[in-house]
């Protein structure tokens, strides 16, 4: 079955960075959890929320707080793929396929906003946006290209405590 990304993207008003995924959880496109699923990256085991409440020290449990936090830091948010199946009903990135990208949402945010750096959540979506939006590299040279650590807790070469490092080092200063 193809999926299409129920969350669209979130662009704040002052963008100067945009954080790309790859695709959301299968639970934010039907099923019970969808209510508890109001959101990116927030299914139970992920760990992108959580690290971002200890990089920033916000509480972050819900998606009003969330929202308000990429405002004030400036971060607009979309994933790479806009439409997809899955393999084996999986949440793995590997298990995406007939893979429809985002190119049009994300060209937008880029050439509407001065975004100074495109973060990844992850290297596959770094290696996807290499590959496929090869033109905005090209068309922005000076736009930096910073890969976090994946929050999947399928990532076990990091511990959750190095991965808040590494994102307290790579992302925004929260300016209060």
């Amino acid at each position: 079955m193809i999926e299409t990304h129920p969350f669209g993207s979130f662009v704040p008003k002052k963008t100067s960075y945009l954080l790309l995924g790859s695709f959301t959880a299968r639970q934010a496109v039907a099923g019970p959890e969808r209510n508890s699923y109001d959101w990116f990256y927030t299914t139970k085991r992920n760990q992108f929320w959580p690290i971002l409440e200890k990089v920033y020290g916000a509480s972050l449990g819900n998606k009003s707080d969330k929202l308000k936090l990429f405002e004030n830091l400036g971060i607009a948010i979309t994933d790479i793929i806009l439409q997809c199946e899955r393999k084996a009903d999986s949440n793995l990135d590997t298990n995406l396929t007939n893979i429809v990208f985002n190119i049009q949402v994300i060209s937008n945010i880029i050439q509407k906003n001065n975004v100074k750096t495109i973060f990844f959540t992850s290297r596959f979506v770094e290696h996807l946006f290499r590959s496929r939006f090869k033109h905005i590299i090209d068309l922005y040279p000076k736009t930096r290209l910073v890969t976090l650590p994946s929050p999947s807790p399928r990532f076990a070469r990091m511990s959750k405590g190095q991965k808040i490092a590494r994102y307290r080092k790579l992302l925004p200063k929260l300016n209060k």
